[in-house]
């Protein structure tokens, strides 16, 4: 088993390679709309996975899945020859989602801020249901209190 800083640098190396050979030596053009956004190696170094963005819409999403299996073994022989590893690990490439959830997140906090600012402009006309302060008490109570003081002290 390799440590996790070795696997780390790995990962990242393969990262640099894949996206190097995706420019250079993959000649297929439903790869020009890929960018590379990490890498994941496991512990025993025997297989990484590429996280990849698309910029387009569902077909080119489709199209550059595909062209990515088909180019898989180009991929690994060019990782092979960068790599100073004995194996060359297996490589599997997954669509990131992070862009996507980055997004609806935005959205989602735009419609918190949104309805912040309804709240706030609603406290600003509200007024208490009741007294605006519930726990002030007149004169008359206080003297009555003061009375029933005096009267449970003398008891």
């Amino acid at each position: 088993m390799a440590d996790q800083a070795r696997a780390a640098r790995l990962a990242q190396r393969i990262k640099v390679v894949v996206a190097q050979a995706l420019g250079k030596v993959v000649k297929d053009p439903r790869v020009d709309s890929i960018t590379v956004t990490d890498a994941r190696v496991t512990s025993d170094l025997q297989q990484a996975t590429i996280y990849y963005t698309v910029f387009g819409d569902d077909v080119a999403k489709e199209d550059a899945a595909k062209a990515l299996e088909k180019a898989k073994g180009v991929l690994r022989k060019e990782v092979g020859r960068n790599l100073t590893i004995r194996l060359t690990p297996s490589l599997e490439f997954v669509a990131d989602e992070i862009p996507v959830n980055a997004s609806h997140l935005e959205d989602l906090l735009r419609q918190a801020k949104e309805r912040d600012a309804e709240v706030a402009a609603l406290a600003q006309q509200a007024k208490p249901a009741g007294d605006p302060d519930p726990y002030k008490k007149s004169e008359s109570e206080l003297d009555d209190e003061d009375d029933d003081e005096a009267g449970e002290a003398r008891a």
